[in-house]
């Protein structure tokens, strides 16, 4: 047997000692190493940062960022995921378990005490009682039983840290799950109103190509036109028409997501999302602050480093365990054969005993705990910097899609009104036999073009500017980035703190 034990008891232990040892307990230092947060160099800012000239009066990515789009009916969907999206009451039942843990862990630094009562009846054979004891007699027992672990090396107190940084974590990737799930639904908004907007260029392009179609067949009738005339018309309408379908099942799919965002089934929202809305108004700039606050919002950033700090408290475990781990034990109780004689002075049964567990025989097992947990540490460290590099990347690629996004949106705009009044022109010269059928056809497919690539491009720049918030971890109060700060339980109802479990 390679483990120690060495222990001495007696009937009781002085009181003077016994408090020696329990100030000694609570004094003593914590192996392993402090946790402080790894040093990261940043540039002073964002390398596709807009110019001061693009940055007029700009929009922070405050918690709340969707109010920026001035939107009702996206204001109450978000407070409806926030209050009932099942993926984030899972990821709270995380926190919630994460909790329970550290209030169980910080209980290892109080003393143990247990109470038990015993009463029965035995009987022994005849061999057994040698025939000059009673073979039945009946037995009384009670107490109540104590034991502490005497923390002197800080192995109950790391065990605690680490805990205490796995459940800051869990509140960090809850907060990150909520930036997502708030991300998701407004670019899924964003994506339905641009979509129905879409579909009404579609629509409203059938309907004057059909006109137009029903003109090119009064003019064969009359003589002034071929049937090659008319086969174009129609051709040119059919095409127009079957862009409807598609653009209808795009807003059916974002209506289901929508649903199913808030925690719904997918077609209860139908009745609610059918009639169309503007697009919701972006605002004219973001601003992104700097590298070094985006790493005090990111929350996956946050929980990165929770873990690090959770793994750097594990060394610290597994090296205590290359010290002797002291304990110490009481009982007082009481024992008898009859209940008439339990709590007599004749049967009190009590016992102190202070234990020493060393596995100093067992230090290859030590050492390979203490070197794996040195890796995990190492491992996890490696992670908080890639994540750090890819909250710095998504960022940057947010910043650029959001900047040309609204560049492109202004010229496709002027596009769209040139190519709209360029085929009200071609219908009156038409109709005034200055140009053909060709040039009118091809003025009316260069306007459902223009028409809906503006659409297009004004979703893409609210999805893009909501994938810029997303990526500067709006949806989120800032509330302290201190490792160790003070954090309350999350609330399902409101934008959730990501910062749990108090010291």
């Amino acid at each position: 047997m390679k483990k120690v034990t060495i222990e001495k008891a007696a009937m009781s232990l002085p009181v003077r000692p016994l408090a020696m040892l329990m100030s000694l307990a609570l004094s003593a230092c914590a192996v392993g190493p402090n946790f402080h947060r790894p040093a990261t160099a940043l540039p002073e800012h964002y390398a596709r940062q807009a110019t001061p000239d693009d940055t007029a009066a700009p929009d922070a990515a405050n918690a709340a960022f969707w109010q920026s789009f001035n939107d009702p009916e996206l204001n109450r969907l978000i407070e409806q995921a926030l209050a009932a999206n099942n993926d984030l009451r899972a990821a709270m039942a995380h926190v919630d378990s994460a909790n329970a843990l550290l209030r169980q862990d910080k209980l290892d630094l109080l003393p143990t005490v247990t109470a038990s009562a015993q009463g029965g009846r035995n009987r022994l054979s005849d061999d057994q009682s040698f025939g000059f004891i009673p073979r039945t007699y009946d037995t009384y027992s009670g107490g109540i039983n104590a034991s502490w672990e005497l923390d002197l090396f800080g192995r109950v107190r790391r065990g605690i840290e680490a805990q205490r940084a796995e459940t800051a974590s869990s509140a960090d990737d809850l907060a990150a799950l909520q930036v997502s799930v708030v991300g998701q639904l407004a670019s899924t908004y964003v994506d339905l109103r641009g979509q129905q907007e879409r579909l009404r260029v579609a629509r409203e392009n059938s309907a004057n190509q059909r006109e137009t179609l029903r003109l090119v067949e009064a003019r064969l009738v009359a003589g002034y036109n071929t049937d090659l005339d008319t086969a174009r018309a129609r051709a040119q309408l059919e095409t127009t028409s079957s862009h409807v379908p598609a653009l209808e099942a795009l807003v059916a799919v974002d209506e289901h997501r929508l649903a199913v965002l808030t925690g719904k089934a997918p077609e209860s929202l139908i009745a609610q999302l059918d009639t169309p809305a503007p697009l919701p108004a972006l605002p004219s700039s973001i601003d992104p602050g700097t590298p070094a606050n985006l790493l005090r919002r990111r929350p996956d950033v946050a929980a990165a480093e929770e873990r690090l700090h959770a793994a750097s408290a594990r060394v610290g475990v597994a090296t205590a365990d290359l010290f002797p781990r002291v304990s110490f034990s009481g009982l007082l109780g009481t024992y008898a054969f009859s209940h008439d004689a339990l709590f007599q002075n004749r049967s009190e049964n009590d016992f102190a005993l202070l234990g020493i567990d060393w596995s100093f025989l067992d230090i290859g097992r030590v050492r390979a705990r203490l070197a794996a947990s040195r890796a995990d540490a190492a491992g996890l460290l490696a992670s908080y910097q890639q994540t750090v590099l890819l909250a710095l990347e998504d960022t940057e690629n947010a910043l650029v899609r959001y900047q040309r996004g609204r560049y492109e949106n202004d010229r496709l705009q002027h596009a769209a009104q040139d190519a709209t009044h360029a085929a009200e022109l071609a219908k009156m010269q038409y109709e005034a036999g200055t140009i053909g059928l060709y040039e009118l056809l091809d003025a009316q497919r260069q306007m459902l073009m223009a028409q809906d690539a503006c659409a297009d491009s004004h979703t893409r720049s609210g999805t893009a500017a909501v994938a810029l918030y997303q990526a500067l971890a709006g949806g989120w109060p800032v509330v302290g980035s201190n490792a160790g700060t003070q954090r309350s339980a999350p609330s399902m109802n409101r934008i959730v703190t990501p910062r749990i479990g108090a010291k």
